[in-house]
């Protein structure tokens, strides 16, 4: 399962390395395997390299409504069973993956496999914090109908649109301080 991980993630990393001790350490100790539809929830709390690995080992994917960002800028992942809603929380303890405030891509390519090896050897109890949690999980994965924003033209999730003087928007033309950055250029 490493060598798909670091297929799907495109390389090796301390990150990486991170989320999937994570992923087996939640799936260990819930007693469950990959998920193939939504009977695990991920929730992490980072958009960071090891939530690949968690799509991987767990199966849960933004797609398929059962992974879910939480965007802390913590290393820390969630995983539920939706079964009976329980819940293990995987937290990486400070400084057990390295140096703190540590700047891995500047480290050299023996330095980096070295952490990565560290990160993969290091006993589960030694990197996380690792307890049985009660969550509030989320609904399952819904389908909501499109609607045309009246200011772009796009399609939009019904949900997720506004009313703007009276009229359709997107979240993006509604708020365009909220909006992506883009940048289109005209021919």
């Amino acid at each position: 399962m490493w060598e798909k991980a670091v297929e799907f993630h495109g390389h090796a990393c301390p990150g990486l390395a991170m989320g999937f001790r994570a992923a087996w350490a939640g799936l260990e100790r819930l007693g469950i395997d990959r998920s193939r539809d939504e009977e695990l929830v991920a929730m992490v709390e980072n958009e960071a390299c090891g939530v690949d690995a968690v799509q991987v080992l767990t199966g849960c994917t933004f797609g398929k409504g059962n992974l879910y960002l939480r965007d802390w800028g913590k290393q820390v992942f969630t995983f539920a069973r939706r079964c009976d809603g329980r819940g293990v929380r995987v937290a990486v303890k400070y400084g057990a993956a390295g140096p703190a405030g540590s700047r891995p891509r500047q480290a050299s390519p023996e330095e980096r496999e070295a952490r990565i090896r560290h990160l993969r050897e290091i006993p589960v109890e030694e990197l996380f914090d690792v307890r049985e949690v009660e969550v509030a999980l989320p609904q399952g994965a819904r389908v909501f109908p499109t609607v045309q924003c009246s200011a772009c033209g796009e399609g939009v999730m019904e949900p997720r649109a506004a009313l703007k003087d009276g009229q359709v928007v997107c979240p993006a033309c509604n708020d365009p301080y909220q909006a992506p950055v883009l940048s289109l250029m005209a021919e």
